[in-house]
């Protein structure tokens, strides 16, 4: 890095002192460009999230605008707390249990499911006050941790690869390729080659202009209605607002305790493996630490908190901040400029009409590429990982049921751990979950099929 004047320092004395610039060695113009970044590589889920939400009957408007203002809270909360370049805004994986295995798989109203998540997102911020998610996350075994990442790629995936028309139900053998005959299968296959070829070439903000670059295809092609307006007021958040809090009488029902320890283990999961692997390249982690990691944590706890009164599901911290951090990000700053940007796309809800399925299911696919990228980390030289780590991955795609891979994972290591003669590597938190999970597949009953 070339040396850097004092006066890049010193532009504004007050953003200096806040985000601590000088000292992490960046300016004022560097962090604002790597924000500008990271809004628009993740900007796509102001569109998906409201997609895979309407799929349980949620209102899309008024989760797009729970969508933003969560995204604004989040990252204010990382910016101010802990200081990390890191972004926060409700999370793919989380919205896919929700919506596909709590209110379509198990048949729970997803104003119930809410109240699921408005409740696991109060254990999740006292297990953070209490450190108590540090302990667990580092208890739980890397290659399952890595093997829950790609399992969600690829459930994420193949609900995109149904969503765009590719992948199709058959009663001969579950599912069949789709029908090319379609003209709005051809708009997803365009989306999913363009982005692919964005990425390809390390384009910023790819996943994003490839989003609107199939809406103007759609658009021109007449495969799309255009919308009648493209600026508005933010819509109303009256149909998801509080609505969790005004149903906590669901939890007389069992299922909805597993419902919520499983929205705990995917957020403690997807957290935890996000900010290990940002932290890393932003070079933030010294001694093998993660300095200010109880800050970042209560920051993620928070945002979730917020979510769930607003009407979305469990939040993320977001790879693509990677993306921002390549450009030089380093600081809260740049979560602060995300954060103005999510709030200046309130403005353009209804462009919502024309993210169709077939236009954000390329997003899906493409992210559950980024999220399979840990396949390859996995120890799959060893038996004893090896199948709980595949039993994990192939579960939640094929079971349709994230809950059900992640069971399939813990409830086979410790036994396969044991029978090679690793029994000391398996610690009493992993053989405690080992019952957690005994007794949630127990309150699932094998869960009622939709």
């Amino acid at each position: 890095m070339s040396k850097l004047h004092k006066t890049d320092f010193t532009e504004n004395g007050l953003l200096d002192r806040t985000f601590r610039l000088s000292q992490n060695q960046t300016t004022v113009k560097r962090e604002i460009i790597a924000g500008l970044t990271t809004f628009f590589s993740m900007a796509y889920i102001l569109f998906v999230n409201p997609t895979i939400l309407g799929a349980s009957g949620m209102d899309k408007g008024a989760v797009f605008t729970a969508t933003a203002l969560t995204g604004i809270i989040g990252c204010l909360l990382m910016a101010f707390l802990a200081n990390y370049p890191i972004a926060i805004a409700p999370g793919l994986g989380g919205n896919a249990f929700f919506s596909y295995t709590v209110v379509l798989g198990m048949g729970i109203p997803w104003q119930k499911a809410l109240s699921g998540v408005f409740v696991a997102a109060i254990l999740f911020t006292i297990l953070s006050l209490f450190k108590i998610r540090e302990l667990v996350i580092n208890a739980i075994p890397k290659d399952l941790k890595l093997a829950m990442a790609s399992g969600i790629g690829m459930f994420i995936a193949f609900v995109g690869l149904q969503g765009g028309g590719l992948v199709v139900a058959s009663k001969s053998s579950l599912v069949s390729i789709g029908s090319f005959a379609s003209p709005t299968t051809w708009l997803t296959i365009f989306g999913i080659f363009l982005i692919g070829i964005l990425m390809a070439r390390n384009i910023p903000g790819s996943i994003f202009i490839g989003l609107v670059a199939t809406v103007l295809v759609g658009l021109a092609t007449g495969l799309i209605k255009a919308p009648t307006h493209i600026i508005s007021l933010a819509p109303s958040l009256h149909p998801t607002f509080g609505i969790g809090i005004k149903n906590l009488d669901a939890f007389l029902d069992p299922q909805m305790w597993a419902v919520v320890l499983v929205f705990l283990l995917v957020a403690f999961f997807d957290t935890a493996g996000t900010l290990i692997g940002l932290t890393t390249q932003a070079g933030i982690i010294k001694n093998n630490k993660i300095p200010r990691i109880g800050r970042a944590l209560m920051s993620d706890s928070l945002s979730m908190l917020a979510g769930s009164v607003l009407g979305t599901t469990p939040t993320a911290t977001y790879v693509e901040s990677s993306a921002g951090i390549a450009l030089g990000g380093r600081t809260g700053l740049t979560t602060v400029t995300i954060a103005v940007l999510f709030a200046f796309s309130m403005l353009f809800s209804p462009l919502l009409t024309v993210v169709t399925d077939q236009v954000t299911a390329p997003a899906l696919i493409v992210v559950g590429v980024l999220m399979a990228s840990s396949l390859s980390k996995i120890d799959w030289n060893k038996f004893e990982v090896a199948l709980p780590a595949f039993l994990v991955i192939i579960g939640m795609p094929l079971t349709y049921n994230i809950c059900y891979g992640i069971a399939f994972g813990m409830l086979t290591y410790p036994i396969l751990m044991t029978a090679a003669g690793r029994r000391k590597e398996v610690n009493y938190i992993t053989w405690i979950l080992f019952f957690i999970f005994i007794l949630l597949l127990y309150i699932l009953n094998i869960v009622p099929k939709g």
